[in-house]
């Protein structure tokens, strides 16, 4: 058998490549999601008044939880992953819902919470074949493109500066965003080969070396790193409150359609094919059941990173070594804290810069595969209908006033979960045959 050239091996899922290929990809991998990973941890650990020590112990564990996950995703276990280059993460779909529940019972109550929804979510994920049918392909492709567009904002924020912080839309972080940006563009036009899939890793490194120069770096953090480290195993004691913990499954089933989006769009974008009903199973039950181990060791919920999706459907990378190299990288950044405390002095604005492009490919993979289902009466109706009310109502959060607490919470600002809720009872409404009347 012909051996795959490593230049075109790393765009293929098993192609073998060497270290020296691995690595620099899956750097580029970590880089991409290192900040957004550890932001919601900062923004609950702030609500719930931890310690700035449990909040480094918390950001420690997800690193090594983020990169075992990875690998279950990678590799699976039993029926457990995916086998697709995803990429595990801490979500922000849990963080406003942590937030009220952190305040009003405590964060050991999240952490209950997290370990029941997580099993519940991992448990849907082994049996999906029962119910995975009624996320037909207009329902993923329609969810895929309402997650693009709830990233946009998120790079906005991230471009301007990160949301919160004092200088936010300064010229300073304009300056940074535009030039990391531009470095990517012109990167991607004059390399050759597939070293131009290493845009976002050379926009970071640019921007990184501008942001040393204009002072906007902070190492101050440094001073209080240990050399070593190892992960504590319930550091919070987990409280089972019945509110929380329904709160927060209907939170995981949300998580569960955003990662069905995810994986739908990782497999167009990057395979160019549609994914498997075992592989969408593995993929939610992997984001369950590790949810699950994350509650105790501390941390929230660990699913798909969208924007590693959007990283492979913008370089078309999906070589799974690579991003194993990457996954690594992640764990030992838990263990040797010094690592991620590194990772951490990366400027906001200058993740906005290398994101913002990666975000709107997911939108516009989502559009592809809409475009793939065809565009019938149907089809137009679902994702047009879906999109309006999604995208268009949780712009005005005050509309969801008049629900009770649990429905403002799931839904008021979650567009995703808007959009997937609309597709599917439009789905399961309309008729199948309404384009031949």
């Amino acid at each position: 058998m012909t051996k795959t050239p490593s230049n075109s091996a790393i765009y293929t899922l098993d192609g073998k490549i060497s270290p020296l290929t691995a690595v620099p990809f899956g750097l580029q991998h970590i880089l991409a999601m290192f900040v957004a990973n550890i932001t919601p941890i900062i923004i609950v650990a702030g609500v719930c008044g931890l310690s700035a020590a449990d909040t480094a112990m918390v950001i420690q564990s997800a690193m090594i939880i983020a990169g075992i996950g990875t690998l279950i995703q990678l590799f699976p276990v039993w029926r457990i992953g995916s086998g697709l280059p995803i990429v595990m993460g801490i979500s922000f779909t849990f963080v406003s819902l942590a937030c009220v529940i952190g305040a009003q019972y405590g964060y050991g109550a999240i952490m209950g919470a997290v370990l029941v929804g997580g099993c519940v979510e991992g448990i849907l994920g082994l049996f999906a074949r029962y119910w995975i049918k009624i996320v037909a392909p207009i329902v993923a492709a329609t969810v895929v493109t309402a997650i693009g567009f709830s990233l946009l904002t998120v790079g906005a924020s991230s471009f301007a500066g990160g949301t919160g912080a004092a200088d936010f839309g300064s010229a300073k972080n304009w300056i940074l965003g535009t030039v990391t940006l531009i470095s990517c563009i012109i990167f991607n036009i004059l390399a050759k080969g597939y070293i131009k899939q290493l845009s976002v890793l050379f926009g970071l490194a640019v921007g990184y070396v501008l942001a040393l120069f204009m002072g906007m770096v902070d190492f101050s953090a440094f001073s209080d790193v240990s050399a070593v480290a190892l992960p504590k195993l319930i550091p919070f004691k987990p409280e089972f409150n019945m509110n929380a913990i329904i709160a927060f499954v209907l939170i995981f089933l949300v998580s569960a359609t955003e990662t069905i989006g995810d994986t739908s769009a990782l497999a167009m974008s990057g395979l160019g094919r549609q994914v498997t009903e075992k592989e969408t199973a593995g993929s939610i039950a992997c984001d369950g059941f590790v949810s699950s181990i994350s509650s105790l060791f501390g941390c929230m919920p660990i699913t798909s990173f969208s924007q590693n999706v959007g990283l492979v459907a913008m370089t078309k990378v999906v070589n799974r070594y690579a991003i194993a190299a990457g996954a690594v990288i992640m764990v030992l950044a838990g263990f040797f804290p010094a690592i991620g405390t590194l990772l951490a002095t990366l400027p906001s604005a200058v993740l906005g810069g290398c994101t913002i492009m990666m975000f709107g490919t997911i939108v516009i993979s989502g559009l592809e595969m809409i475009g793939k289902c065809g565009f019938t009466h149907r089809n137009t109706t679902i994702a047009a209908l879906s999109l309006s009310i999604g995208l268009g109502f949780t712009q005005l959060p005050e509309m969801f006033e008049i629900f009770p607490d649990i429905i403002r919470t799931v839904f008021a600002e979650n567009c995703v979960a808007v959009v997937f809720v609309t597709a599917i009872v439009m789905n399961l409404v309309l008729p199948k045959d309404m384009d031949s009347k």
